[in-house]
């Protein structure tokens, strides 16, 4: 059964590889610029999962897993980082914030498929 996954990047060439990654394991995609983005594209469908970069402009992805996990809908779905940062103390920052899981870029496609299937069942 298809699942429903948002991808938080700022970065175009990040977005189209794992969106390519995702749609090709038959998952539904919904695909945000920002953490601003993001929360403004909430509400089109319920999200199984998130996968969100750090840096980006606007709202970086740990305010945003912040602010998703202060909205009911969303306390307990999972999100994955994406990020370049491999240091303990900002993978602690995101634990804190409320982040399921991490993956440091870069990274293979076939990770994000199986992120997809350790957290959404």
């Amino acid at each position: 059964m298809a699942k429903t996954i948002m991808i938080v990047e700022d970065s175009a060439s990040m977005r189209q590889l794992i969106s390519f990654a995702i749609k090709g394991a038959g998952h539904d995609l919904i695909v945000a610029d920002n953490g601003k983005d993001a929360l403004a594209k909430l509400g089109r469908a319920p999200i199984d999962l998130f996968i969100t970069d750090v840096h980006m402009p606007e709202m970086d992805g740990i305010e945003l897993i912040k602010q998703l996990r202060a909205m009911a809908d969303y306390r307990f779905t999972p999100i994955v980082m994406l990020t370049t940062e491999s240091q303990e103390a900002k993978k602690q920052e995101g634990k804190a914030a409320g982040a399921s899981g991490w993956i440091v870029k870069p990274f293979k496609p076939e990770q994000i498929i199986n992120v997809i299937k350790r957290f959404v069942k």
